[in-house]
């Protein structure tokens, strides 16, 4: 068994004084998606960039929160998972989205829009293959791979960095190629693994 990443031990111990309290999961989850919204604005304008990103590296981070909680309070509901995994899809598209737009007046023109749509309907179309994986062949199927109590994922936490160095376009340019390409990457692995089941 995979340890847990180390975001995932953080919001373990900030949620546990929640456990017995009036504060449900789908309380988090709904801070999370305010605050990856607020995300999503502020990268639409390039002046509020790096608080965007900011606010995103935090929304990542209020992601943990949720499950932690519902899986230390008993409070686990598939409605609560479905109203996650939407905030998760809502939150990645208009945030590719907003970058995009916020890139128009770059030399990318109009095209800056139509990449952050490709990027954000590739990483939510990911997201939502590898949940139907999940149910279908179990959570330890689609363990991600971890290294030193980092996840792959965890490569978010990174964004204020791209912003601080005014490398938006390079990831939206890098996104526009790299999330189609593993979403029709995962589409074949979910294909695979259907044909199996």
């Amino acid at each position: 068994m995979t340890k847990k990443a180390w975001d995932a031990q953080l919001a373990y111990w900030l949620v546990r004084p929640l456990k017995d309290t009036w504060v449900n999961p789908n309380h988090l989850t709904t801070v999370r998606l305010v605050t990856g919204l607020a995300a999503a604005v502020a990268v639409a304008n390039a002046n509020w960039a790096n608080i965007g990103a900011w606010l995103f590296a935090l929304s990542n981070f209020l992601d943990h929160t949720d499950g932690e909680l519902a899986r230390l309070s008993g409070k686990i509901s598939l409605g609560g998972h479905q109203y996650d995994l939407v905030s998760d899809a809502i939150i990645h598209i208009l945030l590719f989205v907003g970058i995009g737009y916020g890139l128009m007046n770059s030399e990318l023109s109009y095209w800056a829009f139509v990449m952050g749509i490709v990027s954000g309907v590739s990483v939510a179309c990911i997201f939502h293959l590898r949940n139907e994986m999940e149910q279908q062949l179990g959570k330890d199927a689609t363990q991600q791979p971890n290294f030193a109590g980092f996840d792959i994922e965890d490569v978010l936490y990174l964004f204020p960095i791209v912003t601080l160095l005014g490398g938006l376009k390079l990831l939206l340019i890098a996104a526009a190629i790299g999330a189609p390409t593993f979403a029709v990457w995962v589409i074949w692995q979910f294909r695979v693994y259907s044909l199996r089941s």
